[in-house]
């Protein structure tokens, strides 16, 4: 559905006193240039004090409320979008439903005029937004709480495809509507928090989380490490990084200063000759004479060499020489009569 909110603006304006019509314009920013001024700077410029501009706009906004029932069919279609997302929905977001950014100022002013319609101003947790009633804020607030306490659970992001209704509302399922518990009501909910974000691919997470705002190359590695699920290369993990394939913006990462980011953080674990691995897939630190080292102190109990082999190469890339080399090393490992291995005591 489309309306020229432009016009409606105007001719709801129209009938103003000029100076009223004037302030109005300018606070709300419905003039050509788009911009919003402040009570003081249209006072400076009318020679009255910001309160006086004040009592102006009050009273143009008052006189302007009775002629809006000539305009239903546009609040209407207002509130069905608001309905359709839970009942509420981030103001950035919501405004620019209506035509994008060059219309959001007029959506805005009439959305001020309706009392269909509720805003929630900005607080240290939660965006601006808008609402069909206040009440479901309340709702939202607990939506957001239990999707913490999930991702809090989980420790990874989530897509909210992943969730049943009542994972999120628990008992009180009964008491909500269907549209409350709709995916995209949920979604309108989460998108109100500061806390909570969603990434480029749609996931939703802690704002602090790697996978939701990367910093810096390890982070961005570490995202690619998780996507491709395997271990990679250092130069090939640089190359993913420089093409920009998550939705970052582009530039080209020094190939050195990759393999020196990953060297150094801990969530990454060098498998191979230039190979990383994540940590978290099991995957531990050291050499490969330390995994050996490591295979049989778990085990408490002389291994063949073909068991070393076998689970050396569970956590390292190496060829099975090199394997062999290593345990044939002396001074770290004996050899039995039964030709099984053991780890030398110092």
């Amino acid at each position: 559905m489309s309306f020229n909110y432009i016009k409606i603006c105007q001719d709801l304006a129209s009938d103003l006193p000029q100076r009223t019509k004037d302030v109005i314009l300018r606070r709300f920013g419905l003039k050509k240039s788009g911009q919003k001024e402040t009570l003081e700077q249209i006072g400076k410029s009318f020679g009255i004090t910001r309160e006086r501009v004040r009592q102006i706009e009050a009273d143009g906004i008052a006189n302007l409320k009775p002629k809006i029932g000539e305009y239903q069919e546009i609040f209407q279609y207002f509130a069905d979008q608001l309905k359709a997302t839970g009942g509420l929905k981030k103001e950035d977001l919501f405004l620019n439903l209506f035509g994008g950014k060059r219309l959001q100022n007029h959506v805005f002013f009439l959305l001020t005029l309706s009392p269909s319609f509720t805003r929630i101003s900005e607080t240290k947790n939660f965006h601006s937004l808008w609402a069909v009633d206040s009440n479901v804020l309340a709702l939202a607030k607990k939506a957001i709480g239990s999707f913490y306490n999930i991702l809090g659970e989980k420790k990874s992001s989530l897509i909210i495809e992943e969730l049943e209704p009542y994972q999120i509302f628990g008992k009180d399922l009964e008491k909500q509507t269907v549209n409350c518990l709709s995916s995209q009501a949920l979604q309108s909910f989460l998108e109100i928090s500061k806390i909570i974000q969603q990434n480029q691919q749609g996931l939703f997470g802690l704002k602090d989380w790697p996978e939701i705002n990367p910093r810096g190359i390890k982070d961005k590695a570490y995202l690619i490490l998780k996507k491709e699920d395997s271990p990679l290369h250092f130069t090939k993990i640089t190359q993913l990084i420089g093409k920009a394939n998550l939705g970052w913006k582009f530039f080209h990462p020094n190939l050195q200063s990759v393999h020196n980011e990953l060297i150094r953080d801990p969530r990454f674990v060098l498998v191979g000759r230039g190979l990383y691995a994540l940590r978290e897939w099991g995957y531990e630190s050291g050499v490969v004479k330390d995994i050996i080292s490591k295979i049989l102190k778990e085990k408490r109990e002389p291994l063949s060499k073909e068991e070393i082999v076998e689970n050396v190469l569970k956590q390292r890339l190496v060829k099975e020489n090199t394997i062999l080399l290593n345990l044939n090393n002396k001074e770290y490992f004996l050899r039995n009569p039964k030709g099984k291995y053991t780890v030398r005591e110092i």
